[in-house]
C-alpha cells in the first residue's frame, strides 16, 4: 500500500479543501480493500449519493470516508458531516454505512481507521446551528460527528503511524467488533452507552461500579425506570459475544475489549 497522494492532481485546484477532497478520494480509491470481506477495491457510490461515498462490489457494504489533515493516532474530536437530518435518517434506518477517518500530512497518509456502523447512533451525531438569515443557503442545518461519543475499541485501526496493518487481521478485528450489531436502535443506543462506562473502569471490575453510573445513564435513557436491569442485559451481551468475562458473582474481566 503506497500511503504518498498523487500530488500531480492538485494542479488546477486553488482551494485547500479542493486539493485535500481530490487527493484523499483519489488515494482511498486506488489503495484501499474492503475490511470486512477483504475484497481488494472499492468502488466509488453513485454522484450525491446521500452518507455514502463507497461501497463494495462482493458484499455491498457501504461506506464514507472523513480525512483531515493531522499527524496524530488519536480520534476524539468532533469531524464535520452533511445534512443533519439525512445523517439522522441513514443512521437509524440499519442500513447505514461504516466510516473511514482519515489523517494525512505532507501529502501521505499517517493514519487511518474504521468505525463499524453499528456504533452509529443519535448520541454520536450533533447538530451543528443553522446558517444565518443571509447566507446563501439560509437555515441550512449540518450535523458534527463526535468520535469521543464511540467507544476506543470500535476505532479499529487500518494504518497506525505510517504504517499500513494486515488487511486480515484488520479484517478479522472489524467482524469481532461488529458482533455486537443488533436489529434494534435502542439496543444499539444503550450498549453504546454501556460500552462506554466500561471502557472507563478498570481491567477487571464490579457491578457495584457500573451501578455508579446509572444517574447518568438515566439522563442519557429518561423513559427507563430500571436501569440497573438494563446494565445487566448489556453485561450478560458482551460475555456472550466474548468481550467481558463474569470471574465470580458481581466481578467482571475485559478480555476482548
Amino acid at each position: 500500500m503506497d500511503l504518498r497522494f498523487n500530488t500531480s492532481l492538485a494542479e488546477g485546484y486553488k482551494s485547500a479543501a479542493q486539493i485535500a477532497r481530490v487527493l484523499t478520494e483519489d488515494w482511498f480509491a486506488r489503495n484501499m480493500y474492503c475490511p470486512i470481506c477483504g475484497e481488494l477495491s472499492i468502488k466509488r457510490a453513485e454522484p450525491n449519493a446521500p452518507v455514502k461515498d463507497y461501497i463494495c462490489g462482493n458484499c455491498k457494504s457501504q461506506y464514507e470516508l472523513k480525512s483531515k489533515k493531522e499527524n496524530s493516532d488519536r480520534y476524539t474530536t468532533k469531524v464535520n458531516d452533511g445534512v443533519y437530518r439525512t445523517m439522522i435518517e441513514r443512521i437509524t434506518s440499519l442500513d447505514n454505512p461504516s466510516f473511514f477517518f482519515m489523517h494525512y500530512d505532507c501529502y501521505e497518509v499517517n493514519n487511518l481507521i474504521i468505525v463499524p456502523k453499528c456504533f452509529f447512533t443519535p448520541n454520536v451525531i450533533e447538530k451543528r446551528k443553522p446558517l444565518d438569515a443571509g447566507a446563501k443557503r439560509a437555515g441550512w442545518e449540518g450535523c458534527n460527528i463526535l468520535l469521543n461519543n464511540v467507544p476506543e475499541f470500535a476505532k479499529i485501526p487500518i494504518i497506525k503511524n505510517g504504517i499500513a496493518l494486515n488487511p486480515k487481521d484488520v479484517c478479522k478485528q472489524y467482524n469481532h467488533v461488529f458482533s455486537l450489531q443488533t436489529n434494534s436502535i435502542e439496543s444499539r443506543g444503550w450498549l453504546m452507552d454501556v460500552l462506554s462506562c466500561v471502557e472507563r473502569l478498570d481491567e477487571t471490575f464490579t457491578l457495584k461500579q457500573m451501578y455508579d453510573f446509572v444517574n447518568e445513564l438515566g439522563v442519557k435513557h429518561p423513559n427507563n425506570n430500571n436501569i440497573e436491569a438494563k446494565i445487566r442485559q448489556q453485561l450478560q451481551f458482551l460475555r456472550d459475544k466474548g468481550f467481558i468475562d463474569f470471574t465470580t458473582r458481581g466481578n467482571y474481566k475485559k478480555i476482548g475489549l
